[in-house]
């Protein structure tokens, strides 16, 4: 469920920084990105962070944030200069207690030359103090800071750090987080993990602590008028929901469905194994978008979720997150399926459990939907490109895949898979060929015919590969009305009937339907 896009470099531009030598690489700047194929300038070579602790001060009614962050990292080579990914303005760089020169290029690049080389393998701690507007700082055209009608909000894929903290700013680098923010009494703030409140007269501190490996675009901040409750699960894991006390008539629908937050997670353990942070919970503020977002363990969602009702589907689609894209991360940002397809078939499990419609008929009924000329096949899940990133048939061609998975190798195996593969790689990155190796391992089957049909080729395949799309469970009649049963919404003969969850989980497609044109 997502947003804007970092536009790509040149290819030429990511020629140039993979085939940098070796050698070469261990001595002078670190690299300007850490040259993930899709976004070569995402993130920044040289260095790998540990932790992050952000300190800040906000103002809603002006805008204003203060900002100081210490970094804590490792020098992966001699590092003469090293660069962040941040936006604001900068005040102050110390690094290892020194102050340090810095300088901006590029759309997000703060580059920082400490005043002694850096040996690799040394610790570095580097300090950046800023202040600014967030809300009035664009790099081409775009802000990932939303300003609402009493504060602000982050919470963007695949960037959106830098308009709040300095970073390593792509998945690789996980880290943890201890995120502290002042605010005037009155006005609440949310970001990741669990929390502890202090008070000083006329304001109140919000400290939040991360304390499992956290992926930089995956922390969130909010700060605004929130009702924010807590709770635990009945196995006492700490519940933190909280919701704008303006949205209107989506409210009720919102609160109905993020509130079930618990007893889903609970849920989805089952399928997945353990849940693998210290907290879940969710937040609705008062934003005009239309997407949800996985920020890890504390869920953003916009208000449009729920404007046709409460939905709790779209809900299991971000709680899923929480394993496929949280707890194990992508490589690089073209091994999205990852992500997007394993949570969209999580709610195809969770249709199961409703008796709303399952794995096998929504798959079927996705296949019978689009013609064999239709552009959704010509997306290929397992490498989409990176203007098709959140394009629909990630989702449901990427669920699909997994449906033929299952068909191939049975129940009890796939879901030894699902749990096996998180326990394997929990806190981790991942790739795509990784995870058929780990389910050919599991499973005793080779599954590269499967994966290159379903993930890597364009083009509808034939009906009947691996168990999908094959006859029609309910024949269609002659003189059946177009939209009944036995008819595709277009009244095409012969396609099944509609799952009873379709609707719901088709809500939450918003995003890429609006933002980008994309099915």
């Amino acid at each position: 469920m997502r947003k804007r896009l970092i536009v790509s470099a040149a290819a030429g531009a990511l020629a140039l920084l993979l085939s940098v030598p070796a050698s070469a690489a261990q001595a002078g700047p670190g690299a300007a990105g850490i040259g993930d194929p899709y976004f070569p300038y995402a993130g920044n070579g040289g260095y790998d962070v540990s932790h992050y602790d952000i300190r800040l001060k906000y103002q809603p009614a002006t805008d204003e944030l203060e900002g100081t962050t210490t970094i804590l990292a490792t020098a992966t080579q001699d590092l003469t200069r090293f660069n962040l990914d941040f936006v604001l303005q900068v005040k102050e760089v110390l690094v290892n207690g020194r102050p340090a020169r810095f300088a901006t290029s590029g759309e997000q690049e703060l580059e920082i030359t400490p005043a002694r080389t850096i040996a690799r393998g040394s610790a570095v701690t580097v300090v950046v103090r800023y202040a600014d507007k967030p809300g009035e700082v664009e790099r081409g055209g775009y802000s990932a800071w939303i300003r609402t009608p009493d504060g602000g909000v982050v919470a963007n894929e695949p960037e959106g750090a830098a308009w709040w903290y300095p970073s390593n700013d792509h998945p690789t680098d996980k880290a943890t987080f201890d995120v502290s923010v002042l605010v005037p009494n009155g006005t609440q703030a949310i970001s990741n993990g669990t929390l502890t409140t202090s008070q000083r007269p006329g304001w109140t501190r919000y400290n939040y602590r991360q304390a499992k490996p956290q992926a930089t675009y995956l922390a969130t901040l909010a700060v605004g008028k929130f009702d924010i409750r807590q709770d635990t699960t009945p196995g006492g894991l700490p519940v933190i929901t909280a919701y704008s006390p303006d949205l209107g008539v989506n409210a009720g629908a919102a609160r109905a469905s993020v509130e079930r937050t618990g007893e889903l997670t609970d849920w989805l353990s089952g399928v997945f194994g353990p849940y693998p942070f210290d907290s879940v919970g969710g937040y609705v503020p008062n934003v005009p978008t239309g997407y949800a977002l996985e920020t890890q363990n504390q869920i953003f969602y916009s208000p449009a979720q729920f404007a046709r009702g409460s939905n709790t589907s779209v809900v299991v689609h971000e709680l899923a997150h929480q394993w496929f894209g949280d707890s194990v991360s992508v490589q690089r940002w073209s091994e999205i399926w990852l992500n997007e397809g394993f949570a969209r078939y999580s709610q195809w499990l969770w249709s199961e459990h409703e008796n709303e419609g399952t794995g096998q008929e929504l798959a079927d009924f996705i296949y019978d939907l689009y013609p064999a000329g239709d552009p959704f096949w010509t997306v290929r899940p397992g490498d989409p490109g990176a203007d098709r990133l959140f394009a629909g048939a990630v989702y449901d061609r990427g669920a699909i895949a997994i449906q033929a998975l299952r068909n191939t190798v049975g129940d009890e195996k796939l879901f030894a898979i699902l749990k096996g593969w998180q326990s394997e790689r929990k806190y981790g990155n991942a790739t795509i060929q990784q995870f058929q190796a780990y389910a050919e391992r599991v499973s005793g089957k080779p599954l590269g015919e499967l994966f290159n049909t379903w993930l890597y080729t364009p083009g509808k395949p034939a009906a009947g590969t691996s168990g999908i799309g094959g006859a029609p469970a309910v024949a269609a009649s002659a003189s059946a009305p177009a939209g009944s049963a036995g008819l595709a919404p277009g009244g095409a003969p012969g396609a099944r009937p509609e799952p009873k969850s379709w609707k719901k989980i088709q809500e939450t497609n918003t995003v890429h339907e609006h933002e980008h044109g994309q099915r």
